[in-house]
């Protein structure tokens, strides 16, 4: 007989309170999965338990076969690099059976998770404001950014899907960081637009310092625009649409329906602007930060000499690392995602110097 257990595959943070929140929503994912499938959790850099400690539990528990998934919004460098990397050498050293299923992705029930918090935004602005039509208001969709522009390109799709759906007046996409627009030069341009209130989304799972840099940059944009409302909306949490969405992740694994993402990955495919990443080398290099903890230096605005209130994002352009250490290899779809080891370079993300991109949060 077999034994299935579920490993949800976090990201990992440096704030404790996004540690404390990923751990609750792993927690609630039993209730939506059969009763005698173990759950456990993992991080892949910064926090702990790391995922192999995850993973460690499972095979204490009897199971010999694992349902990995990633703790993930859309399928990006960490998605297709690290986790697949850790699941593969933890399966060559053990022996137990553990498949990968897929991202979050852009799907019904996110939609769903993402239109009530901004639902609940809109019934707070108009019991604290005053009632204003939609087509008044502008919505911001923030994103967390990477350098894989099919991940970023899902931030649009969510956006126009919420857009549509409630019709607003307007809606503008930006991102925390490594892409463009980031948050501070996307309100701005909105406050251009002349709609009189306008409702910031962080299309997060989670706290942490980026939601911190979205919420500062919007008081810092409001303050400068007294005339306009901002409102700032809660990220996604522990949604009970999100957990559903989880759970329906981890089923398509066990049914072996998890279909290939393929469709725009700059590995596998021509995209534009990408073309010399298509057929490089896959690996993982986030070891150097695995486990080291919330509370490690950097954690804090205190540790940092560039910040006041929030952290800008400024000093990974006095650390070089504007490029976010974007990421260059191909990669494996198959639930084995067995990649070869080699020793590769971090290509600079194409638009790193975007005068509306990292360059953008340089002090004046």
């Amino acid at each position: 007989m077999t034994k299935t257990g579920v490993m949800i595959c976090g990201h990992g943070s440096r704030s404790q309170a996004a540690v404390d929140e990923f751990a609750k929503l792993a927690q609630r994912l039993p209730e939506f999965l059969p009763n005698d499938w173990p759950v456990e959790y993992g991080y892949l850099e910064f926090a702990n338990p790391v995922i192999r400690v995850g993973l460690n539990k499972l095979r204490d528990q009897g199971c010999d076969e694992i349902l990995a998934v990633p703790g993930m919004l859309f399928s990006a460098m960490h998605t297709k690099n690290d986790i697949p990397t850790v699941l593969n050498k933890y399966q060559a050293e053990t022996g137990v059976k553990t498949m990968y299923g897929r991202e979050l992705g852009v799907a019904p029930k996110m939609i769903a998770a993402a239109g009530g918090r901004v639902q609940e935004a809109i019934d707070k602005a108009n019991a604290e404001l005053g009632e204003l039509p939609l087509e008044e208001t502008a919505l911001v969709v923030i994103g967390r950014g990477a350098s894989d522009p099919d991940a970023n390109s899902n931030v649009s799709k969510i956006a126009r899907m919420l857009w549509e759906g409630f019709g607003f007046g307007w809606c503008e996409v930006g991102y925390s960081g490594v892409t463009f627009p980031l948050v501070e030069p996307c309100l701005e341009h909105v406050t251009r637009l002349g709609y009189k209130r306008v409702i910031v989304l962080p299309y997060f799972l989670f706290t942490g310092i980026l939601i911190d840099r979205i919420y500062g940059f919007t008081d810092k944009v409001a303050e400068a625009h007294p005339d306009i409302q901002f409102v700032k909306a809660s990220y996604l949490n522990d949604h009970d649409q999100v957990i559903a969405q989880f759970a329906e992740r981890v089923m398509e694994i066990k049914d072996g329906q998890v279909p290939d993402n393929c469709a725009l990955c700059k590995y596998r495919e021509q995209v534009l602007g990408f073309e010399g990443e298509v057929g490089m080398v896959q690996e993982s290099h986030h070891h150097h930060v695995e486990g080291q903890g919330a509370a490690a230096p950097g954690s804090n605005v205190a540790d940092c000499k560039l910040c006041d209130t929030f952290c800008t994002g400024e000093c990974r352009l006095e650390m070089g690392h504007h490029h976010h250490h974007a990421h260059d290899h191909s990669h494996d779809h198959g639930h084995s995602h067995d990649h070869h080891h080699h020793d590769h370079a971090h290509p600079e993300y194409p638009h790193a110097k975007h005068p509306l991109g990292p360059e953008s949060v340089r002090k004046k």
